[in-house]
Parts: C-alpha cells; sequence; structure tokens
C-alpha cells in the first residue's frame, strides 16, 4: 500500500502552544535546485484571499546561512533559520544537494524535535535521504527518486524503500518521488488535510493532473509513439471518467480504442503505469470523496453514482484505501450536516 491515511491525521495537525496549524515550513540549503523549492511553494504558498480556500502561512527556512547559492547560478535569501520551523505543522525538505553527504547535525536535530511533537515531515525526492540521516524512516516504507532507490536502501537497510511508487504515506511522515512526483505528493497533503475539493482547485490552477494515487508507477519504460494512439486513449480515458456510474468491460473499452483486448491492457499499463482496474477504482474513490464532501446524497446514491453499485462495496473500498467509512469521512469535511 502507498497511502496509510488515517481520518486521524485530516484536517488541522496541532493546535495551542507556539504552533500554527497552517504554517508549513520548507527546508532550503546551499545549492539547492529551484525546481525543487518551487513545488512545495507553489503549492502551499498561493495567495487564496478572498476564497473559501484554506490559507497557509509559508516559511522558507535555511538550513545553514541566510544567502544561498542555488544550483542554477542565482542566490536567494530568507529571513527564517531552522529556529522558526519549531511553530510549523508541515515541515518539507525538498530534495538534498548531495546522496553521499551527511546533512547538518542542526538540521537532523530540528527535524526530530518537530517530529516528537507531532509534525507532519515530508521528503520530497532526495529528501527522503534527510530524513533517512535523521532516523525518522527506520522501521517505515518509503521512496525516493527511482534512480536513487538501491541506494537508499543499502544505505540505510532499516527503511523499506519501494521505487515503483509516487509517495509513500506512512501518517506523519511521507516521502515522494522526484521532480513531477513531487507536486502529486504536495497535492496528496492537501487532499488528505482538507479533502479533494480543495486539492482539486489548487490542480486547476496549476493545470495539473489532480490526483494520481501513491502507488502508479514513477516512470514509464516503453514510451508511446504513435500519436493517434495516444489522442484515442485521451478520448477513451476522457469518456469513462464521464462514465464512471457505469459497468465498463475490457473488451467494449479495447473496440472503443480500436484495439485488440491484449494489446490495450498491455498499452494502458504502459501509459498509465497501473492496470485499468486500478486506475478506475481510484478514480471511482476520487469521484466518492468529491460527492461525499460537497453534495447531501445518501451514501447508496453516491455508491451507484460513482459506480460501485452498492453502499456495501463503497464501504469496503473506502474502508481499505482511507481507513475510514464514507460517512466518517464526509463528517470530517462538513460542517453543515
Amino acid at each position: 500500500m502507498a497511502c496509510k491515511t488515517s481520518i486521524d491525521k485530516i484536517g488541522p495537525l496541532l493546535e495551542g502552544g507556539n504552533v500554527r496549524a497552517n504554517t508549513v515550513a520548507i527546508i532550503a540549503f546551499e545549492g539547492i535546485s529551484p525546481f525543487h523549492l518551487s513545488v512545495p511553494c507553489a503549492i502551499f504558498g498561493e495567495d487564496r484571499t478572498g476564497t473559501d480556500m484554506p490559507k497557509f502561512e509559508l516559511r522558507v527556512c535555511s538550513a545553514e546561512q541566510d544567502r544561498l547559492n542555488t544550483s542554477a547560478g542565482f542566490s536567494l535569501e530568507t529571513r527564517y533559520g531552522l529556529k522558526d520551523i519549531a511553530r510549523a505543522a508541515i515541515i518539507i525538505v525538498p530534495s538534498w544537494r548531495d546522496t553521499s553527504e551527511i546533512p547538518p547535525k542542526a538540521l537532523l536535530d530540528a527535524l526530530r524535535r518537530a517530529h516528537k511533537r507531532g509534525a507532519l515531515i515530508v521528503g520530497l525526492c532526495l529528501g527522503s535521504y534527510v530524513l533517512a540521516a535523521a532516523g525518522l524512516l527506520d522501521g517505515l516504507a518509503a521512496t525516493t527518486h527511482w534512480h536513487w532507490a538501491n541506494d537508499l536502501a543499502t544505505r540505510y537497510p532499516a527503511i523499506s524503500v519501494n521505487p515503483n511508487v509516487l509517495y509513500v504515506d506512512e501518517g506523519n511522515i511521507i516521502t515522494s518521488a522526484g521532480t513531477a512526483a513531487a507536486i502529486d505528493c504536495c497535492l496528496h497533503i492537501l487532499r488528505r488535510q482538507y479533502g479533494a475539493e480543495v486539492a482539486n482547485h489548487v490542480a486547476r490552477r496549476m493545470v495539473v493532473s489532480p490526483h494520481r494515487q501513491g502507488g502508479q508507477a514513477q516512470y514509464i519504460s516503453q514510451p508511446v509513439r504513435d500519436v493517434s494512439t495516444v489522442d484515442r486513449f485521451a478520448d477513451v480515458l476522457d469518456w469513462i471518467s464521464g462514465h464512471l456510474d457505469k459497468p465498463h468491460s475490457l473488451d467494449a473499452l479495447a473496440n472503443r480504442a480500436l484495439m485488440t483486448r491484449r494489446t490495450f491492457t498491455r498499452r494502458f499499463k504502459q501509459v498509465m503505469g497501473v492496470t485499468l482496474g486500478e486506475w478506475m477504482l481510484s478514480q471511482r474513490l476520487g469521484l466518492a470523496q468529491q460527492l461525499l464532501e460537497t453534495t447531501r446524497y445518501g451514501i447508496e446514491t453516491v455508491a451507484v453514482k460513482a459506480g460501485f453499485g452498492s453502499a456495501v462495496s463503497l464501504r469496503q473500498h473506502f474502508n481499505l484505501a482511507f481507513k475510514t467509512s464514507p460517512s466518517n469521512y464526509r463528517r470530517a469535511f462538513r460542517n453543515d450536516i
């Protein structure tokens, strides 16, 4: 399982004391990649003034000196340091500059303290190495960029490293694969904390897919070259997404894509990184979440509209995926029922 989200983790993480529930601290360091830094900044730092979307207090905190050089040749400055992560509910390490370099002791100690008080700690891409060096991943499942997965597993044998997923959610520790997977991971955090509607809103603003499941493959080994085939695939996927309430046979979908059953099955796995059944289940669960958050439909109606057929089937799949019931999920995200 790539996701172990619990209903107890939904909503603001920490309240009271010096901790601010909507404060997000992002760790910057000498030689950081601007892209890796920009991903969590774009998702959590968007100006949402005048909307009912959650608003975050974003802090880019230097793990070293105030003025940092980036890998792109320009420098950046921040007025926040490691002491400022003490008030953050979410702490994100967006990468690391060298897999063979042990991060500064001050950074590792700060992460350990934050983890001890219950903050959500996130390692994006090579940021997983920083969490590993702090001992936060011992005994847990984790991932990182596929190119470095074997190295991470060798260096830290106490970690169960999965190189074939986009992100791994272990409750108050989350790790992701490289580059674009960091976007999926951050959207997943929004989705689990504030619901599908919020995550979808941010995804639309960024013009990215609103939800790629954590278990989806990091990369596709045989890229599709036939543009017409890709277009047919896109048409079929769009059609399925608009008819999730209907049963779909593999033969009928293959015929719609103008392919044989065998070719369609193989090509779907190559393009999407998961099987047709896995993808459809993910889409139906996402639709069920959205309906539970935004409508007053009964559970039976939600089950039918999302393509599960019955409330029993919906509850079974929902509990397996999210470790909570549809009713409890609805109560967590709606305050008008």
